[in-house]
């Protein structure tokens, strides 16, 4: 097998500027990715086998249904993912398109290795390139033997695009069409369902989101010497209908002063603290995306319950 890593060498988060920036906003809000350390990802893997959050079951069945349409669709290529993520997700496109080599772009470093490690197991044949890097601001691939000439395909399922607000969704699909010069883009996106499915798929019976969210508390504690209650927070996920979004929040049950580095942050009762949204794009959404960033959608494979599709990418001009 052979793995390749590139470490870019991301510059480290200024952590309390951005949690004094986030905490000043209203509502306050804090960047999706500060949910996953260490725990918070264990959490995360943990949610996507709960019966209620069958996004993830649902899109590894929808390409493993359809590797060969999608292969067929793409053509050949180097597969360039963006977040290495579920790395089962990436495995029946390798296989179809019987690709030679795979680049994973992801902010981790060991998360790179662990994937790749796994990975390059099932796929002996193919070389595995690990780039360390701010994956959702990465214009070009890093010089590099293995993937130089090679054209390029891109993949970025999960509906994590979701979690960016509209701008940073435009921002992002324009730095991919960039970096993918001229290839496709495979991207992942949830669709709008009924909104009690929706607000139970992120809070689940098991309380497993709520362990999620609250993590967050607990990750800001270690990292900034805070004192956060986790207890004194209730979780809540909410359909937003105007926005087509699902809004999770952790909401205060009392008043109190919460001290993160150093910084004194007043909630009163029922304020709340924003931890993520997770924005769902109907098929005119998606396609209203895709066009304000320079790209137009060739096919469009969804699973049988209408909940998640893969829409094919190309430069429209």
């Amino acid at each position: 097998m052979s793995i390749s890593l590139v470490n870019l060498h991301p510059p480290p988060a200024d952590l309390q500027r951005l949690v004094r920036d986030g905490l000043q906003r209203s509502p306050r809000q804090l960047p999706a990715w500060m949910l996953y350390d260490a725990a918070g990802s264990r959490l995360f893997a943990e949610i996507c086998r709960q019966p209620e959050y069958t996004l993830t079951q649902r899109e590894i069945a929808l390409l493993e249904d359809n590797a060969a349409a999608i292969a067929a669709a793409t053509g050949p290529g180097l597969v360039v993912e963006f977040g290495i993520g579920n790395a089962r997700k990436v495995d029946p496109l390798l296989t179809a398109l019987g690709s030679k080599v795979f680049a994973a772009l992801d902010i981790s470093l060991s998360a790179l290795k662990e994937a790749l490690s796994g990975l390059s197991a099932r796929h002996p044949n193919t070389t595995m390139v690990g780039i360390c890097c701010d994956h959702t601001r990465l214009e070009q691939l890093p010089q590099h033997p293995a993937l130089d000439g090679q054209r390029r395909i891109g993949f970025f399922p999960g509906s994590s695009l979701g979690n960016f607000t509209p701008e940073e969704a435009v921002d992002f699909l324009h730095n991919a069409r960039q970096l993918l010069a001229g290839g496709p883009l495979l991207l992942g996106l949830d669709q709008p369902r009924e909104p009690a499915l929706m607000e139970a798929a992120y809070d689940d019976a098991a309380g497993v989101s709520a362990a999620f969210a609250r993590n967050l508390l607990q990750r800001l504690n270690r990292d900034l010497q805070g004192d956060a209650d986790p207890t004194q927070f209730r979780y809540r996920a909410h359909w937003q209908a105007t926005q087509q979004r699902i809004e999770m929040a952790l909401v205060s049950t009392q008043d109190q002063t919460v001290h993160l580095g150093g910084e004194a942050w007043f909630f009163r009762q029922g304020d709340a603290w924003i931890t993520e949204h997770s924005v769902k794009y109907s098929p005119d959404a998606a396609a209203a995306l895709a066009a304000q960033a320079g790209w137009r959608i060739q096919r469009r494979w969804t699973d049988p319950h209408q909940q998640i599709a893969l829409h094919l990418l190309l430069p429209a001009n």
